[in-house]
């Protein structure tokens, strides 16, 4: 997928809520869709107490969540890509 594709794809996605399982992060859209993921992807939500994985904010007009505590952000657009396609810092 050409990085423009990926961009239109993603463009007005905004995360309205986020809810949590015992293995899963789930970020509820503005248009009604839910993108599920393992939050053992990200390190920081893995090693998190669930208080800490609660204790979230969204920012960036819904695109971003931020966790203020454990110093987590992540870019809600990303979460659409395609695991291929996006850059991992660790």
């Amino acid at each position: 997928m050409s990085i423009s594709k990926a961009k239109s794809k993603t463009a007005e996605v905004a995360a309205e809520s986020v809810t949590f399982d015992n293995e899963n992060m789930y970020v509820h859209l503005t248009d009604g869709r839910t993108i599920s993921t393992p939050f053992a992807r990200f390190r920081r939500l893995r090693d998190a107490t669930p208080q800490q994985r609660e204790a979230w904010e969204i920012f960036a007009r819904g695109k971003g969540i931020h966790w203020e505590e454990i110093d987590e952000d992540i870019s809600v657009p990303n979460l659409l890509l395609d695991p291929s396609e996006l850059l991992t810092y660790r």
